[in-house]
């Protein structure tokens, strides 16, 4: 490990202990202040921003990846307001997980804690390196962002920025920090610097996620690739159901909670499969179709593309979609259960019953029901930001937010009990 990164981590560990003993009131003041220095700092921001994105296009990088590097005015309020949510969420430092008394008359008490120094292992998404911060702040956790090299320019301003704010409210500016150095080296050292960074979250492409996974000695929460799956029950409203696929397939294509797959209950090929084809490449959507959905496309003047197992697998983050039809619910589970990555499923039906099995069928972090892949998000949900959606099992699953950034501690409180 570099000398560089060790004082960093160190530095950031240093804040973890102060953050752990601030007021809700004081973490709330340093995120207000975060806010506001953003809004102070927006031109510059965007500036940097701009010249991020210049040199992505000189450079021949795609265009959605190009859309998740870009950082709007729009884009940057989005943030900002964001910062406003976590502030009016309950801190979750210090909740009583569970509470009781034993017949001895000890007193015993698992309570959250923050869990450390977080390191953030992310590709160009300028948003979480804010969201990021501001979850980990409220949370008491110090954090080391390392952001993509393409969103070099968008995140060293962004980190200036909410430095400089927790530095005005006397908080330590430590709390919030840019892994030194850059190179694929960097990642190396932080997700093995255990004893100083007590956990890694990568969010960012199959390939990122894999490499944090099988390399670090560092504990990770692995957030994972999105291939969403949207299945069109025989019982749904076709209205409903075209108005769902369209959202979740073009509303934003190139982020993880974007439908990749569409399966249309065999009943529909006639009816509404039609409309969703026209509806979808309307929307400039390419259509990647088994034989059963090509042939019905076809019929009704829709050009489609042949799938293959990789239209299957494949998380596309544009506007391509996989089409196939099944015979039933059940059929649409046995091919998610296959080509899933756990992230996001809807079904879409007017079915108790249908929506019941299909739901006990299915084993992801979630499952919108009459509902766009879309919502899968903390904003949507409530959570105020995100740092991640995890498709794993332990700790977290889902969007994570305030209280996945925690860990427990046990108060055990007596009054002289000695164990016999």
């Amino acid at each position: 490990m570099s000398a560089t990164l060790a004082e960093a981590a160190e530095r950031a560990r240093a804040a973890a202990v102060v953050l752990r003993t601030l007021t809700t009131a004081d973490k709330d003041r340093g995120l207000t202040a975060i806010a506001q220095r953003l809004d102070k700092d927006r031109a510059a921001i965007t500036a940097e921003n701009a010249a991020d994105v210049a040199a992505a296009e000189a450079a021949g990088i795609p265009a959605g990846l190009i859309d998740r590097l870009a950082l709007s005015d729009d884009r940057l309020t989005a943030i900002i307001d964001a910062i406003g949510t976590v502030v009016d969420l309950p801190d979750p430092v210090g909740q009583v997980v569970r509470g009781y008394v034993l017949a001895n008359g000890l007193l015993v008490e698992q309570v959250r804690v923050p869990l450390g120094v977080v390191g953030m292992i992310y590709e160009a998404r300028p948003n979480v390196t804010v969201d990021a911060a501001a979850l980990c702040l409220k949370s008491g956790n110090a954090v080391l962002l390392r952001g993509s090299s393409s969103a070099a320019r968008t995140n060293a301003a962004l980190i200036a920025s909410m430095r400089a704010a927790l530095e005005s409210e006397g908080l330590p500016a430590d709390a919030i920090a840019a892994v030194p150095g850059s190179g694929h080296h960097t990642v190396d050292e932080l997700i093995t610097a255990r004893g100083l960074v007590d956990v890694v979250i990568p969010r960012g492409g199959g390939d990122l996620i894999a490499r944090v996974v099988e390399g670090a000695t560092v504990p990770v929460i692995e957030t994972g690739v999105g291939n969403c799956h949207v299945y069109v029950d025989a019982a749904a409203d076709p209205d409903q159901a075209v108005a769902i696929v369209v959202n979740a397939k073009t509303q934003r294509p190139s982020v993880c909670n974007a439908a990749e797959t569409l399966l249309v209950h065999q009943d529909l090929v006639d009816t509404v499969l039609p409309r969703l084809g026209t509806a979808l490449t309307d929307a400039g959507v390419t259509l990647h179709a088994e034989p059963r959905a090509a042939a019905a496309l076809a019929a009704a003047g829709v050009s489609t593309e042949p799938a293959t197992d990789r239209d299957w697998a494949i998380e596309y983050l544009s506007l391509d979609l996989a089409v196939a039809v099944v015979d039933d619910a059940d059929a649409a589970a046995d091919h998610i259960r296959r080509w899933s990555t756990g992230h996001t499923e809807a079904i879409v039906s007017d079915s108790a019953a249908t929506i019941r099995r299909f739901v006990a069928q299915i084993d992801s972090a979630a499952i919108a029901i009459n509902a766009s892949t879309r919502f899968t998000d903390g904003g949507e949900l409530g959570f105020g930001a995100e740092i991640g959606i995890s498709t794993q099992k332990l700790h977290s699953r889902g969007p994570m937010a305030l209280p996945e950034l925690t860990s427990t501690t046990f108060l055990i409180t007596g009054a002289g009990h000695t164990r016999k």
